[in-house]
C-alpha cells in the first residue's frame, strides 16, 4: 500500500512555491528594466554631448557669418571708394567724359 501512497503537498506549501516562482520572475524583471534604464541614461547623455557639440559649432557658424558679413561690407565699401563697383555703363561714360576733357585740353593747347 505504501506504493501507492503519494505524498501531496499542502496548500500552504503550493502557495509558497507559486510566490518562489513569481518573485524569480519579478526579481529577473526589475534586473532587466535597470539594465533598460541605465542603457536609456547613457542614450540621453550620449544625446546630450551631440545637442552641445551642434550648439558650440552653431554658435561659431554663426559668428563666422557675422564676421563674413562686416568684412563684406568693409571691401564693398571700399570698393565704391575707389571706383571698383562701378557698372561697365558707368566706366564707359566716365571714359568718354575724360575723353571730352582730353580733347577741349588739346584744342587750348593747340590755340594757344
Amino acid at each position: 500500500m505504501k506504493e501507492f501512497l503519494q505524498v501531496v503537498p499542502s496548500e500552504l506549501e503550493l502557495i509558497k512555491q507559486d510566490f518562489k516562482r513569481k518573485n524569480s520572475e519579478l526579481g529577473k524583471k526589475i534586473k532587466q528594466l535597470e539594465e533598460e534604464k541605465m542603457h536609456l541614461r547613457l542614450d540621453a547623455d550620449v544625446q546630450n554631448l551631440e545637442a552641445e557639440k551642434l550648439r558650440k559649432g552653431k554658435n561659431k557658424a554663426e559668428k563666422d557669418l557675422d564676421s563674413l558679413k562686416t568684412d563684406y561690407k568693409k571691401l564693398h565699401l571700399s570698393m565704391r571708394t575707389i571706383g571698383l563697383g562701378r557698372t561697365s555703363e558707368q566706366w564707359r561714360q566716365e571714359i568718354q567724359e575724360e575723353k571730352a576733357n582730353t580733347d577741349r585740353w588739346e584744342r587750348k593747347i593747340q590755340d594757344a
